[in-house]
């Protein structure tokens, strides 16, 4: 016998039971949501699963409580032949047929949870933030999450803050931060909040000035670009027969030829784009709008993604979900649509993988092809040119060829040494 040979064991196959009109039904709603065979196949399949484990645990529908899935995902699956774990996507995937039977009234619906009470401090300042300084939805959140981090170790009293609270506590966030960028992001939001209720006079003034400045060297490194050659890979790589390269292509070529944010992009609407002037208005950080002239290849992308099939949605967004619910995209997708256009043109040295990457390869490119630090700047939005400085730094070969060596050979020589080699003793006389 061949010391190779291990038994065929026969496939322990999937049974809806008395379930399987849902099963059917919701084949039905997911065909029409324009889902593709192949996804709808997938989610199927997850489906059934659940439905499965449902029959074998003995569970009704009457009694499946608002955690099933969360027990469904817990479970140690011996359903199939062999062990099979269950990712993320697939737990979504079953999540999402729950909240399908929730709204045919098939299951009780889901408890919404309780929302804690914010401080009314804190929900002031946010509001702040928003209507005084235009700072996007996303920022606000992330200040958010930052300053909850840090009030549980200061309190929530403003009237007894000090600036040795304001230091201990920080510290103490420090030494279980989870990340080194962490303590800088909750200094900055702790700053921010610190200013604002001395300006509301719930808070002894400058404390502001306490908190602990993080060690950085600004300008200290190279920026990230790619060279113009593998800029045009990446367009080269989108598929213009799909509606996903169409769409792709489109979002590449405003990244890279204006130098355009993520959330510009997800952002961008069709009342934003002047046909006739051949303009783009974008409205960046702090709310600041400003008109940039549309390229031809850019226009002619975007005309191609605009006039061919594409997702049928409601909402003005140039740039649509490419799955249902055919939303808007956000910044994430924007990165996404980078990462794999990086993947597909065979770029394995990229120095990043996100959409900043263009922005970064689009000022490198201006400034190489004659254009000024303020016509970038310009460009970028940027509010100061010391933060377009960062890439007149980009010819290194050029900086090689001035650079000096520091400290110079000749000074080195020409010192005296500030004391004698180690193990032999101080003259006696000197001076400390």
């Amino acid at each position: 016998m061949n010391e190779h040979y291990t038994p065929v064991r026969r496939r322990r196959l999937l049974n809806a039971g008395q379930h399987q009109p849902l099963l059917d039904a919701y084949g039905h709603h997911l065909a029409g949501t324009r889902l593709s065979p192949a996804s709808i196949h997938i989610h199927l399949g997850s489906t059934l699963h659940f439905l499965a484990w449902l029959i074998q645990r003995g569970i009704a529908l009457d009694d499946a409580g608002p955690d099933i899935v969360a027990r469904f995902a817990a479970h140690d699956c011996r359903c199939h032949s062999s062990p099979r774990p269950l990712g993320q996507y697939y737990i979504n995937r079953v999540d999402r047929f729950v909240g399908h039977l929730v709204e045919q009234d098939v299951l009780p619906p889901r408890p919404v949870p309780e929302t804690p009470a914010v401080d009314p401090n804190v929900a002031g300042w946010l509001d702040a933030q928003a209507r005084q300084r235009g700072l996007a939805a996303v920022t606000i959140a992330r200040h958010g999450r930052m300053l909850a981090q840090i009030l549980p170790l200061i309190g929530t009293d403003p009237s007894r803050y000090t600036a040795r609270i304001i230091r201990d506590g920080l510290l103490d966030h420090a030494r279980s931060a989870r990340s080194v960028h962490y303590p800088k992001m909750v200094a900055s939001a702790l700053r921010l909040y610190l200013r604002h209720l001395a300006h509301r006079g719930h808070a002894v003034p400058d404390l502001d000035r306490a908190v602990p400045t993080a060690k950085t060297w600004r300008l200290a490194s190279l920026p990230r670009y790619l060279q113009p050659d593998a800029v045009e890979r990446l367009m080269v790589s989108c598929d213009p027969q799909t509606p996903g390269g169409r769409r792709d292509r489109a979002i590449l070529l405003l990244l890279a030829r204006l130098g355009l944010r993520a959330r510009d992009v997800a952002e961008l609407r069709l009342s934003d784009i002047d046909w006739q002037a051949a303009t783009l208005r974008v409205c960046g950080k702090g709310q600041r709008e400003v008109r940039l002239p549309l390229p031809q290849d850019a226009g002619d992308a975007l005309i191609a993604w605009l006039t061919g099939p594409r997702p049928a949605a409601s909402c003005d967004t140039v740039f649509l979900a490419l799955l249902p619910p055919f939303g808007p995209v956000s910044s994430g997708v924007v990165g996404g649509v980078v990462q794999r256009a990086i993947e597909r043109a065979g770029i394995e040295n990229a120095p990043s993988r996100g959409s900043h990457l263009l922005r970064h390869s689009a000022a490198t490119a201006m400034l190489r092809g004659g254009a000024t630090l303020d016509a970038i700047a310009t460009v970028l939005r940027h509010r100061s040119t010391d933060t377009t400085a960062h890439y007149a730094k980009v010819d290194v070969t050029m900086l090689d060829a001035v650079a000096q060596a520091w400290p110079p050979h000749e000074a080195m020589n020409a010192a005296p040494p500030l004391a004698p080699p180690l193990g032999l003793a101080w003259p006696e006389g000197a001076t400390c």
